[in-house]
């Protein structure tokens, strides 16, 4: 697979805010297409509770990210703790992103421009 004609994304995210970037065409460069924040899961009655709550909030907070990826076949995702490596394993259990490439790194936050320029580096 050619790197220049990929559909490519990257992802900086943590367990509460992703910064999501793409190409916007084929041959563009890389450009900020959303922020998605993970919505606060206050206190429940019981443990169980609590647990599914928050799994539901991390669900639809990966959701809203695949959501800016439209026909991602490249995806490199970076950020702090383990929500990369979550993430990725939520894109291959779902259908349209399960033969997405996804390569991952650790890094601390970072600017929009900061990412952009990033990602770029790791898609030449």
């Amino acid at each position: 697979m050619s790197h220049k004609n990929s559909k490519q994304f990257g992802v900086w995210m943590d367990t509460q805010h992703a910064i999501v970037v793409g190409k916007e065409n084929e041959s563009g460069t890389f450009s900020v297409l959303g922020h998605v924040s993970n919505e606060n899961v206050n206190g429940n009655s019981s443990e169980k509770n609590a647990n599914n709550a928050e799994q539901s909030a991390q669900l639809k907070f990966f959701k809203e990210i695949a959501a800016l990826m439209t026909n991602a076949e490249e995806v490199h995702v970076t950020g702090t703790g383990t929500s990369q490596e979550q993430f990725i394993h939520f894109l291959a259990d779902t259908p349209q992103y399960k033969n997405v490439i996804a390569k991952e790194t650790t890094a601390n936050k970072m600017s929009d421009e900061k990412l952009l320029e990033f990602i770029s580096e790791k898609f030449n």
